[in-house]
């Protein structure tokens, strides 16, 4: 099971790096204009941040149970 998690946090990650480098990048070349576009990609990221922190929560708690 904590195999699984671990690589759950790794696409968790993943996915929070793409989006942080796809608004910056979008950010950088004029493309996400409005700021509604910017925030939408700045509410993708912070959603995917609370995902990863829950799977290492997760992954710490099953570690100290299992001792």
């Amino acid at each position: 099971m904590t195999t699984l998690l671990i690589i759950v946090l790794a696409i968790a990650m993943a996915a929070t790096a793409y989006v942080l480098v796809r608004g910056v990048v979008a950010m950088a070349n004029g493309k996400a204009g409005s700021s509604e576009a910017q925030q939408q990609w700045m509410r993708k990221r912070v959603l995917y941040q609370a995902v990863a922190i829950v799977i290492v929560a997760l992954i710490l708690i099953m570690a100290s149970a299992g001792r």
